[in-house]
């Protein structure tokens, strides 16, 4: 059975963007987070994506632009099979995607239930919550950053039920920014 990650960038006061949507906040210039991530795009697995945060990536890392500034993790993005699940997408045109148009939770359950790499969900906090409360996430990646944005979008928005987490590893970065993983507990 495949298992299913979160990835999110969040800030210390719990938001994955800012009050508008922004993100940039999250993207971390040094040596030792860059290595970090770009270890982590050089995996296999499928990328899984909502329509908003898809839209996002599609429209950076297939140009030259993400190629110049960071190389391995474009090529890693552009590589790796991708999901999108969206009811309005009539097409994904960013290489190696499939469009998903069914059931959010039904989808995911086929898909975990093939033989294969696990899967990893980038972003999409609508996504994340909606699977969350099914039981269908295997493990939460939190990449936590030291900034405070006091309001925002979080990945838990409309989680209606208590999910308990058990830490399973961690890591602390010189910029601050600590890495966790959590995994359901029992």
């Amino acid at each position: 059975m495949r298992r299913v990650a979160v990835f999110n960038n969040v800030s210390l006061d719990g938001y994955i963007a800012d009050r508008n949507g922004d993100m940039s906040w999250a993207h971390k210039q040094d040596a030792e987070w860059n290595a970090f991530v770009a270890e982590n795009a050089r995996g296999e697995g499928m990328l899984l994506f909502g329509r908003i945060t898809y839209d996002l990536m599609a429209s950076y890392w297939p140009t030259p632009l993400a190629m110049k500034n960071n190389p391995t993790v474009a090529e890693g993005m552009n590589r790796m099979p991708k999901a999108v699940f969206s009811r309005t997408l009539d097409k994904a045109s960013w290489s190696n995607t499939m469009l998903v148009k069914g059931d959010l939770a039904a989808e995911v359950r086929k898909m975990k239930a093939e033989s294969g790499p696990g899967m990893v969900i980038l972003g999409s906090g609508s996504i994340v919550s909606q699977l969350a409360q099914e039981g269908l996430i295997d493990e939460y990646q939190i990449a936590l950053s030291p900034v405070v944005l006091g309001k925002g979008k979080t990945m838990f928005e409309g989680v209606d039920k208590k999910l308990s987490l058990k830490l399973t590893k961690s890591r602390t970065f010189g910029n601050g920014s600590v890495f966790l993983c959590y995994e359901p507990a029992p």
